[in-house]
Order: structure tokens, then sequence, then C-alpha cells
């Protein structure tokens, strides 16, 4: 009897069409929670992206070569510090926006709760979503270390929000 075919699972299929647009609905949230700001307004914004795939930019860093280029480099996320040395890391909802803010660097989907988990390993404070717009929002703790225990925000029937706990995290 032949051995059953196994096949690994593959995070990023559902990203095989993803042409990096931004999810219209996220932008809607996001404008919302900036021109007319209140918690129920935020909380939206912060579901929405609870639920849509984001762009995490990785830049080369290295040495500078005569030309100007590049003579060895890493990729690296990137994280921001403010005059106190706070550090804050950058997403964004669509290649539009990563490319605004810096046309070079490269998109890397992940979700929010990834995004969160990686901030913090790195001591970010804060997760800086399309710094340079349309919109931009900031999150932080204690967001982000629910996001980071792969927690997600959902808006509820009665018009609350409340935490969903996403498959394969710890749910206490």
């Amino acid at each position: 009897m032949p051995e059953p075919q196994r096949r690994l699972h593959d995070p990023l299929k559902a990203l095989a069409d993803d042409d990096g647009s931004a999810d219209p609905s996220v932008r809607q949230a996001l404008a919302a929670s900036v021109s007319a700001p209140s918690t129920e307004s935020y909380l939206a914004a912060v579901a929405a992206l609870c639920g849509t795939r984001l762009l995490t930019p990785i830049v080369a860093v290295g040495e500078q070569g005569p030309g100007g280029g590049d003579t060895s480099a890493d990729m690296s996320a990137v994280l921001l510090s403010d005059a106190t040395g706070r550090r804050a890391m950058l997403v964004f909802t669509g290649v539009d926006s990563l490319q605004r803010w810096d046309a070079r660097a490269r998109p890397v989907p992940a979700t929010l709760d990834k995004v969160a988990e990686a901030a913090l390993a790195q001591d970010a404070v804060a997760l800086l979503v399309d710094l340079e717009g349309p919109h931009p929002v900031v999150l932080e703790q204690p967001l982000l270390g629910e996001l980071a225990r792969s927690r997600r925000l959902v808006a509820l029937p009665d018009g609350g929000f409340g935490w969903m706990q996403a498959g394969g995290g710890d749910p206490s």
C-alpha cells in the first residue's frame, strides 16, 4: 500500500494573489479614527487591522561603497526612536503607504499579532501604522501585549468590542 502524501501547510498561500493594495474597509476605519477620534472609532480601527494583511518594511542596512552603494548589507525591520529612546516599529496597510515612506523598502506580509510580537521582541513600545498616511494610527501597550499573545480585537453584535484568541496561542 503506498504511503499517503504529506503536504506542509503554506501560510503564505492565502497571499498568492495579493497585489499589495490596502483593504478599503481598513483604510476607512483608520480614516474614521483620525477624523472623528473616539474610543469606539479607535477600537474599530484596531479590530479592522486585526483582520487584514499588513506589510512590514524591510530595508538594507550596511556599509557604503565608494560609489554610494552597499558593499555588504543585512536586511532589517524598521524601528524608530524618539528623543527619550522609546522605540516604535513601522507597519503599513498597503504598498502605496509603504512606498510613500520609503520606495526602497521591501514589503513583508504579516498579521497584526505577529507584527506586535516582533515589535515587543525588539523592545518597541508602539506600532506606527501608515506613518506617512493617509491616516496614521499608533498602537501602544497594553494593546500590543494582547495582540502579541495572538489575541484579536473583534466588534461584537451589541456594538462593543472583545478579545478573541487566534488559533494556536495561549488562551490564558
